[in-house]
């Protein structure tokens, strides 16, 4: 039929138990244990459609085009009409083929075959893989036809039905994918083969185009647990045990057989399985076993299938390990660290068995587990012992590996020393015997250098192993004057840098302070100078000693303005004016003094100004009258 505006889509399906909400009670999977597949079609693989069905299996048309409605073709594709194109279904097929099926208009059987070699009153499993392969289509004139498909397993005789269910409607979806169903039937006794019917439960037209692939059948049987009496699934032993056995007990579900039937088997591979002879019932006493060892049984409803393995199913694998003893390890070699560094020990052996660490070489205080490396840093003698991470099984010795800690170089504590603006220091490592590296690139024991700044000296003995220390190198600047100036009779110097200064006038007696008191008028040469002896700094100086206020009250102290150190100009001027600019006084070398009044007057308590030219040299200011 073709379909109108189809959209292919593609999805991955959850596959539940029951398939299909609207499959009926008989259609369903093995709720027990499924055995090898006894019969599978895949419809083959290749680029060419067919080959047609055997006769007798179809009433439906082949065609190697385009199937209609009544026509099914086998192929690598289904890109036809307005299908969906998708993949065979079964698993790495290359080209893989499906049955693809146009429902005839007349609903029915469209597919028939016998399926042989079965086994006699045993259950089985069918399934198949379906898929509708529309999208979600668009019938104008009449409503969409779902594929609905029934399952039927007859006896070879065609007589009895054994089994049988309905898919349910399977409408076009955008989540069209391969979905699988299921039948469970039971031959009868007598029988070895059966009649596989599918049957179209609704007829063609505008839908119910559909594909199969990987028709199966699997015998079906319960699921068999296989224990001790204590509940062990599986037993795990070292071959210094010697041989062990164990009774073991096979427990099905009755999921699906009513009666069972058993066949113990043991196998060293889990590949070639043999029977053991008379064991029959559903315990089993191994015997005694050396080593490792699988164990399980073939279960049938009816003794006459339990060992036709097309009729049986097999139980959970119980298996008896056998550990070898693990050979002693093997160790990488003794490690040697230098102090405060972390060594690590290593030791190797059989891939199945991980290392034990311990501080003796028989017994003693287990340090760790199941690790090929132990990281240490204390020194001193550690053994390495082979063990399975399961049971005890140990290694016969263990294996001894020695960790020395050497010590780093002693090097003295970090130093902070200086050196003088304008020089060079040498700095030494004062260490023998090892090698060096400062920061700066240099290999020596000693280095000089004329900068300032953290030197960083690395040192490395004969082990190996490196320390290191610090120069804190601080550069000693000499004083820089800024000034030097007279405040009254005392003398202030200042300078533009800081430091650890003392500040002389003579060059012999020093004090901290740069301010010097009570000094008389006069050429002086101020000393300043570093405390660490990196030189001395001197600036010539004039100390002109003017008064900052008198008190010409008559009480013979400090009653006249008097400057002290004019003396020793050839030629000097001195002028003494009010705020407003008036003289008040005039004088030379001779008369450098005043006494408060104008022209017979005392002057009143004010502010008064100064202009001083002493040879070339002018000082201006201002002082003040108190009374």
């Amino acid at each position: 039929m073709k379909i109108l505006n189809p959209k292919p889509f593609f999805i991955y399906l959850i596959l539940f138990s029951f398939v299909s909400i609207e499959v009926t009670a008989q259609l369903g999977f093995c709720g027990g244990n499924s055995g090898y597949p006894i019969f599978t079609e895949n419809f083959g693989s290749g680029n060419t459609d067919g080959p047609a069905l055997p006769a007798g299996t179809t009433t439906y048309n082949f065609t190697t085009s385009t199937p209609n409605d009544g026509d099914y073709t086998i192929s690598s594709t289904t890109n036809y009409l307005d299908w969906i194109n998708i993949q065979d279904h079964t698993p790495g097929d290359t080209n893989g083929k499906s049955l693809i099926v146009n429902a005839s208009f007349t609903a029915g059987e469209f597919y028939q075959r016998q399926v042989t070699g079965l086994c006699e009153n045993t259950t089985y499993e069918f399934s198949s893989w379906l898929i509708n392969l529309l999208p979600t289509i668009n019938c104008p004139l009449d409503p969409e036809i779902p594929v609905n498909v029934r399952f039927q397993i007859w006896d070879k005789t065609d007589t009895n039905l054994l089994g049988k269910g309905d898919t349910g409607d399977i409408f076009a979806s955008e989540n069209t994918n391969w979905q699988q169903y299921a039948l469970v039937f039971k031959t009868k006794p007598g029988q070895n083969s059966v009649i596989l019917k599918m049957i179209n439960n609704r007829g063609g037209g505008c839908g119910n185009d559909l594909a199969i692939d990987d028709i199966v059948f699997k015998s079906c049987g319960d699921n068999v647990t296989v224990s001790t009496n204590t509940d062990e699934s599986n037993l795990t032993v070292c071959e210094d045990q010697g041989a062990v056995s164990r009774t073991i007990t096979a427990t099905p579900d009755n999921s699906i057989f009513s009666t069972h039937a058993y066949q113990w088997q043991q196998s060293t591979d889990q590949v070639a399985w043999i029977n053991i002879a008379n064991e029959t019932s559903n315990t089993l006493a191994t015997p005694p076993i050396i080593s490792t060892t699988y164990f399980r049984v073939k279960i049938a409803e009816d003794p006459i299938n339990v060992n036709n393995d097309l009729c049986n199913v097999v139980s959970d694998v119980f298996e008896i390990t056998v550990l070898p003893i693990p050979n002693v390890p093997t160790s990488t070699g003794d490690v040697a660290i230098c102090e405060g560094e972390v060594g690590i020990l290593s030791a190797s052996t059989d891939s199945s068995y991980t290392i034990n660490w311990y501080d003796a070489p028989t017994d003693g205080n287990l340090l760790l587990e199941g690790n090929n490396n132990f990281e240490i840093a204390t020194a001193g003698t550690y053994y390495a012992e082979a063990n399975s991470p399961e049971i005890e099984c140990a290694s016969l010795s263990r294996t001894a590996i020695t960790l020395t800690v050497n010590p780093l170089p002693a090097v003295p504590d970090d130093t902070y020393t200086y050196f003088c603006e304008n020089t060079t220091i040498t700095i030494d490592a004062a260490l023998d015997d090892v090698t060096y590296l400062w920061n700066t690139g240099e290999i020596t024991r000693r280095v000089e250098v004329s900068e300032p700044g953290e030197y960083i000296i690395i040192v490395t003995n004969n082990n190996g192993c490196a320390n290191s220390y610090t120069f804190f190198i601080e550069q000693i600047d000499l004083p820089k004057l800024e000034s030097i100036v007279s405040d009254g009779p005392s003398i202030i110097v200042s300078t533009s840098n800081t430091g650890d200064f003392e500040f002389s006038l003579d060059g012999f007696y020093f004090q901290d302070s740069p301010i010097f008191e009570a000094v008389e008028g006069g050429f002086y040469t101020v000393y300043v100078q570093d405390k660490t002896d990196c030189g001395t700094v001197t600036q010539t100086f004039f100390h002109l000693v003017i008064p900052k206020f008198f008190t010409p009250n008559g009480d013979t102290i400090n009653d006249l303005f008097e400057l002290d150190g004019l003396d020793i100009f050839t030629n000097v001027s001195f002028s003494i004016f009010d705020r407003y600019g008036k003289l008040l006084k005039f004088g030379n070398t001779n008369s450098s003094s005043w006494d408060g009044s104008f022209q017979g007057k005392d002057m009143p308590e004010d502010d008064y100004w100064y202009n001083i030219e002493a040879d070339t040299t002018q000082f201006k200011g201002h002082f003040s009258l108190k009374r």
